[in-house]
């Protein structure tokens, strides 16, 4: 006797119906998992994060409490990362500027990716000259390299962490704009989205609701994978005194002002300079991890 199959799940009647969600999510899962340096990046991450909230909170000392009568002491029990040459508490200083760091990454990237994406689908959906003035625009700032392009931008608008983002997420635009309209080129040929348009939806309904989540898992590996980069190129910019301005504690800075200590008290520089390889190491492995895992190619 021939098994009933119910039209609206796709399962045999009187079954309960799969939930492709689950079903989609428990194969990412089992992939990622499988990935034993993407699970200690996405950890690394998370005590990050929780550092930068909770940490200020806990510190023994102020960002910028000085005390010169404790001037570049090495680590020890009251100092865990040592003292600058003002005497201000290296480990406190660290804990501070995580904050400082993980905004300025999180923030540039929501910047970029949003503009864009939003570049990219439309350049990729509509096409003819649309797509030819977006991408030649796109090519302009890809011909300049990213520190350069920064440099150049913060030199125009001055100084500061929020002209730090702005330039970083600027350089970020081109990158997910060539991404999202590679993917939405694939996508705007498949078979149902020529039937949505049949059934008279709007251009503006089909890529929000139709093209934008299918091409979702390569914007969201890229967007982890260049909070790395604008960690760096913050941090590079602090380091060429274009960013972070002092007393401020931000890894880039506090490295640049361990410059003229780096014989007599190596781990003025050493200590930040540390902070910003975990946190560029941890969203990199963790990058990588996400991509094996929401590549729909990968069996392993």
């Amino acid at each position: 006797m021939q098994e009933e199959v119910n039209l609206n799940t796709g399962s045999p009647s009187g079954q309960e119906p799969v939930n492709h969600n689950i079903v989609r999510f428990q194969d990412f899962w089992k992939k990622f998992y499988r990935n034993k340096s993407a699970l200690i990046g996405g950890t690394l991450i998370i005590l990050l994060i929780l550092t930068a909230l909770i940490g200020p909170y806990l510190t023994p000392y102020g960002p910028n409490a000085q005390n010169y009568d404790a001037r570049l002491v090495g680590p020890s029990l009251e100092h865990w990362f040592g003292t600058d040459h003002h005497g201000r508490d290296i480990f406190s200083r660290i804990i501070h500027g995580m904050s400082i760091t993980l905004r300025v990454g999180f923030s540039s990237v929501l910047i970029g990716m949003t503009i864009g994406v939003a570049f990219g689908v439309v350049s990729g959906y509509f096409g003819g000259w649309v797509d030819t003035i977006i991408m030649r625009f796109m090519d302009i700032l890809l011909a300049f390299p990213g520190i350069l392009l920064a440099l150049a931008i913060v030199s125009v608008l001055g100084g500061g962490m929020n002209n730090v983002i702005i330039s970083v997420a600027i350089f970020s635009i081109p990158v997910f704009a060539r991404i999202s309209r590679g993917s939405t080129l694939e996508v705007r040929e498949l078979e149902y989205i020529e039937a949505v348009k049949a059934l008279g939806a709007s251009d503006f309904r089909i890529i929000v609701l139709h093209v934008l989540p299918n091409i979702l898992s390569p914007i969201i590996v890229q967007a982890t994978l260049n909070i790395a980069t604008s960690v760096l190129t913050a941090s590079g910019l602090s380091f060429l005194g274009m960013g972070a301005q002092p007393p401020t504690p931000e890894w880039g800075a506090m490295l640049s002002d361990g410059r003229n200590h780096m014989w007599d008290a190596p781990h003025v520089s050493t200590i930040p300079g540390l902070a910003i390889v975990v946190v560029v190491l941890a969203f990199n492995i963790f990058g990588d991890g996400l991509r094996d895992a929401l590549d729909p190619k990968s069996k392993n």
